[in-house]
């Protein structure tokens, strides 16, 4: 008779000390069935209770070495390099995090038979005709967003069980920097003036929507791509309006601007978001609306 340790899924969560590993890490640390580990570049983790492994998944002997020691039935790489203007300058680098790092993941998960599950981004499309579908062809606008592509790519051709997950404008609760709500409420209420574009339309991501379907792509084993966003879609100015009627926030220190106004590095995708139809029918996803994710993270934060 196989005991609950036998039964129990392992899972490695990659990245994990960033804003949705620790996310990750938290809802799996909750779980009697999971025997958890984490591994970030940091020499510590941000987390308790958990086992963590520092390491640099572009390393490919060592993140190699992790995987083969640890065994997991699943890989849930949340590493990437996330900086949009930065990749336009440190390409090698993004390259090296975003298809490399995950190139070694897939060849480490291929011979132990484990499955990947990567978190990809709307950036792979053009912002011309959005939201979008998973079967709509790419044609990302910036080195990011080919970088994005390519690790896609890279998962397809590995013989890797994969699953990828797209997502955009994640929003939510993590202890190592604060994300776009917070940072909203704190520098309106510190008095500070702050642009917000007008004119870039998704559906915002909350952190905690994409753990759960992180969760049932793993209790369902689903393969493939499936987009994962919020309910609403929406300017990120209607957005903020959202965030500052909902903590009394003065709105006259919240100014409108265009996204050509920023003279940003890379360019971004503007009529964007991704549909969720199949994500929802294939296995039940159900994001929050922003007005429950904000009571959500009021509640959690003290904010």
């Amino acid at each position: 008779m196989f005991t609950q340790d036998l039964v129990r899924k392992r899972i490695l969560v990659t990245g994990a000390n960033g804003m949705l590993g620790q996310r990750t890490i938290k809802f799996y640390n909750q779980s009697n069935n999971v025997q958890l580990a984490g591994t970030s570049v940091e020499d510590t983790a941000v987390f308790e209770n958990t086992d963590y492994i520092s390491c640099d998944i572009t390393d490919r002997e060592k993140i190699k070495k992790v995987v083969s020691d640890f065994c997991p039935d699943f890989i849930v790489n949340t590493a990437a390099f996330t900086n949009v203007d930065l990749s336009e300058v440190e390409r090698e680098l993004a390259w090296k995090i975003n298809v490399k790092g995950v190139e070694y993941l897939a060849e480490a998960a291929r011979i132990i038979d484990a499955h990947i599950i990567h978190i990809s981004s709307d950036y792979i499309f053009d912002g011309t005709s959005g939201p979008y579908p998973e079967n709509a062809k790419p044609n990302p606008l910036g080195y990011y967003g080919r970088t994005k592509l390519a690790s896609e790519n890279a998962l397809k051709i590995s013989g890797a069980i994969h699953t990828i997950l797209r997502t955009n404008v994640l929003y939510g609760i993590a202890s190592s920097r604060p994300d776009f709500v917070r940072w909203v409420v704190n520098s309106v209420r510190e008095g500070k003036q702050i642009n917000i574009v007008t004119d870039q339309v998704n559906n915002p991501t909350f952190i905690d929507d994409l753990v759960q379907a992180i969760n049932e792509v793993i209790e369902f084993r689903k393969t493939g791509v499936y987009n994962i966003g919020g309910r609403e879609f929406l300017t990120r100015f209607d957005f903020t309006e959202i965030i500052a009627d909902f903590f009394n926030l003065d709105k006259s220190l919240i100014n409108p601007i265009t996204t050509d106004e920023l003279n940003q590095k890379a360019t971004r995708p503007l009529k964007s978001g991704l549909l969720t139809l199949k994500a929802e029918t294939e296995m039940g996803f159900k994001p929050h609306s922003i007005s429950e994710t904000l009571v959500l993270m009021k509640r959690e934060l003290n904010l």
